[in-house]
């Protein structure tokens, strides 16, 4: 038995998957706490993504729940990957919102470390709630000789992202919007793909392979300082995603955020 939220037997109670209710348990361990909306939500999303396929391809999910630094820390997918936050964060029901300045969180993941992950079968995102331009920098690592990284709305204008690789390449971002989420994915040593709300908005090309040996930060880019000041719902590494498993993970995403009331 899983100790769950306010003393809860969470793998007792029916319909409660038992990787949402250990996910329930570190969060409580944690010192965090969930509502019964929030645990809810957490399991329906759990649910949907294993009937779509995703569950397993993922390696880090941060669903942002709790309104804490200890829950929001916690990996939905294992006890792996706990993040730790720096401070300069703002915790609520909605999300976290960095200082755009100097706030980050640190996920532990890195991809050199990570046999299961390769440079042509990765994918990440975030959910953002607000619009953001410029250079604020929501994820990602740089300066490891095959940096991964992500700047949703850079100069209010495109996606620009590196997968792997050294050098910039940006998709055309419709509408020059961050808010909803953006995702990164690549199944093959030369191509990489650009989602805007689980719709492809960009096919670009690369040479490199190299994985990069820095932890992936979330909030800003390991190695570089750009940090972000938006606000974050939900952040997620896995390995590559189809076009349909991108498709099929937003409107799991979507849903989520709109049981939670904080779905744009």
């Amino acid at each position: 038995m899983i100790l769950g939220i306010n003393g809860i037997i969470a793998s007792s109670i029916s319909g409660v998957d038992p990787d949402a209710a250990a996910f329930f348990a570190r969060v409580t361990a944690a010192g965090g706490t969930l509502t019964t909306t929030e645990q809810t939500a957490i399991n329906t999303l759990v649910v949907q993504m294993k009937a779509d396929g995703t569950w397993t391809l993922m390696k880090a999910i941060y669903p942002m729940v709790g309104a804490s630094a200890a829950a929001c820390a916690q990996n939905l997918k294992s006890s792996s990957f706990t993040g730790t936050f720096t401070s300069g964060w703002t915790f609520a029901s909605t999300g976290i919102t960095g200082n755009g300045t100097s706030a980050y969180m640190n996920t532990f993941f890195n991809p050199a470390n990570e046999s299961s992950v390769a440079s042509n079968d990765f994918s990440m995102g975030v959910y953002l709630r607000t619009q953001v331009g410029g250079t604020d920098s929501q994820m990602g690592n740089f300066g490891a000789s095959g940096d991964v990284l992500m700047i949703a709305n850079y100069n209010s204008t495109n996606v620009l992202y590196r997968f792997f690789t050294t050098l910039d390449d940006t998709g055309a971002n419709s509408g020059n919007v961050s808010k909803g989420l953006t995702s990164l994915s690549t199944l093959t040593t030369s191509t990489q793909k650009v989602y805007k709300q689980g719709t492809l908005i960009y096919t670009g090309t690369r040479t490199t392979t190299i994985k990069g040996s820095k932890d992936i930060y979330v909030g800003g880019i390991n190695g570089i300082a750009l940090y972000s000041a938006a606000q974050f719902a939900f952040s997620y590494i896995g390995n590559g995603l189809t076009d349909i498993n991108v498709s099929n993970y937003y409107t799991a995403i979507q849903a989520f955020q709109t049981t939670l009331s904080r779905q744009v």
